[in-house]
Order: C-alpha cells, then sequence, then structure tokens
C-alpha cells in the first residue's frame, strides 16, 4: 500500500532523479560485468535493462502522479513565489513533475544502448 501524502517534501522531489540515477548504475555496472564474463551473450542482460527500465519508470510515474496531485492539477499557474503553504505545495508539486519528465527521458536513453549495442568489443 502506498502512503499518500497530502504535502510534498524533499522526498518526493529527489525521488525521480535517485532511480534514474540507480538505473544508470544498474545498467552500466551489469553491462560491464556481462560483458567481462560472458561477451558473446548479451540477451540476458537487454532482458535484465529492459524490466529494470520498466520497473524505473513506473515508480516514476507513481511520483509524477503524486507530483501532479501535490500541484493542484495546474489550477493555479506558474510562478508560485508567494511565501505560502499553498504556493510551497504547488511549487514542489511542479518542480517534482518536471523532474519526474526529465527522469524519465534520462532512463530511457540511459537504456538506450542495450537496444543499440550488439556485441561486447
Amino acid at each position: 500500500m502506498l502512503l499518500r501524502r497530502e504535502t510534498p517534501n524533499l522526498w518526493t522531489l529527489l525521488t525521480p532523479p535517485a532511480v534514474w540515477a540507480l538505473h544508470f548504475l544498474f545498467c552500466y555496472v551489469a553491462a560491464a560485468i556481462v560483458c567481462a564474463r560472458y561477451p558473446a551473450s548479451l540477451d540476458g542482460l537487454r532482458l535484465a535493462i529492459g524490466l529494470a527500465t520498466m520497473a524505473a519508470l513506473a515508480i516514476i510515474a507513481i511520483a509524477g502522479r503524486q507530483a501532479h496531485r501535490h500541484w493542484g492539477f495546474g489550477s493555479d499557474l506558474p510562478p508560485h513565489d508567494a511565501p505560502t503553504p499553498e504556493d510551497q505545495q504547488h511549487f514542489l508539486g511542479f518542480a517534482t513533475l518536471l523532474l519526474c519528465a526529465l527522469s524519465a527521458v534520462a532512463v530511457l536513453f540511459g537504456a538506450l544502448p542495450a537496444l543499440i549495442i550488439a556485441e561486447c568489443r
């Protein structure tokens, strides 16, 4: 069961880039290990990277849905610069939503070499 928070905090802001960083680390460390031990076999690695990519995108999508809710579903347009708790919530929600989009693109680009590279050389 996912915890539903009514107000955003820094954990919701940092989750998407942390997921991207862990995905990036997994992809490249796994590729280095597989290419060092079994240079001719990349099918298992591609499957593992594909599953990790789907899991990372799912976590980022959940964070994006929560950020969209914190933003207020776009009811107030930026800038959210007033010193009120409501504007703070809108600002953090909007910033998290943008980070989710950036992190999703970064995850896709991190997984792209698994589709393109055919062998370890």
